[in-house]
């Protein structure tokens, strides 16, 4: 049993998490006395790693994939913001043992869009979104609460979508993909909720001609940081945010209860964690 608090992340593959450089940085920034590891953890070794890790000291764990949903199941108490997304990214083990579950996503993507375009308005017309995944589910909550009047969703498999409106009701409006460009000069916000556009995947291919200037555009893709998606989007002279800071934003709730300070995001920290 260690004397300091420790913390990780677990998922499977977790090679590739950039949350150790995140919480890291955020650990020597302000002198504490704690760990923050990955450790990758198997499907079936999920319950037998939540029970035994707070012996070892651990006070918390962000959760990837494949871990998010299943890590519900094994929770004593979930957050409403987790029960309406039906995942879990942030862990919380509270004193007398129980699993405290969050959802921070949706928190972490609006921060960085209230950051990267502040002058951001909620109320100013519909958001268009690419995507009906994991990700959107979390992105999709987060604009409704904060005021979005509609969400234009569209995704290459339709019934995806349709999921998402039996979930969240009228608010949505369900476009085919092959149509979406044309929905794009009703939009006031356009998010990128897919992984399309990431490096050594498929491109993004729907054209943003329709775009209107005014619009805020998003990717939550960050590697690379500026997509081609955001490219084109600042072509048409559109304030774009990319998906970077959705990644530092969503640490900050699971740090500051872990090590009981509530960590900035700034330029140094995204330097440090690109590096």
């Amino acid at each position: 049993m260690t004397n300091f608090p420790r913390a990780g992340v677990i998922g499977n593959p977790i090679s590739h998490s950039l949350s150790p450089k995140l919480h890291g940085h955020w650990l020597r920034r302000y002198g504490i006395a704690g760990s923050y590891e990955a450790i990758q953890v198997k499907e079936d070794a999920l319950q037998d790693t939540l029970r035994s890790l707070p012996e070892q000291g651990f006070v918390g764990l962000n959760v990837t994939l494949p871990h998010k949903v299943a890590v519900m199941q094994l929770a004593d108490q979930l957050t409403d913001r987790a029960t309406l997304i039906g995942a879990a990214n942030t862990l919380t083990f509270k004193d007398d043992g129980r699993i405290f579950a969050d959802n921070t996503d949706g928190y972490g993507f609006l921060e960085n869009l209230r950051q990267g375009a502040p002058g951001w308005d909620a109320k100013a017309g519909p958001a268009l979104v690419f995507g009906a995944g994991g990700a959107a589910r979390a992105i999709i909550v987060s604009l409704i609460e904060a005021g979005v009047p509609e969400i234009i969703l569209t995704n290459r498999t339709r019934p995806k979508a349709e999921a998402l409106r039996a979930d969240f009701g009228a608010r949505i409006r369900i476009v085919d993909w092959v149509q979406s460009g044309t929905m794009l000069s009703d939009a006031a916000t356009v998010v990128n909720t897919t992984s399309l556009g990431m490096r050594g995947g498929q491109e993004f291919r729907v054209s943003l001609d329709g775009l209107r200037s005014s619009a805020v555009v998003t990717d939550i893709v960050y590697n690379p940081l500026r997509t081609k998606f955001l490219d084109a989007a600042a072509e048409k002279g559109c304030t774009t945010v990319d998906g970077l800071g959705m990644l530092l934003h969503q640490g900050v709730p699971g740090f500051e209860r872990w090590f009981g300070k509530r960590p900035e995001v700034d330029d140094d920290l995204r330097r440090a964690v690109l590096a």
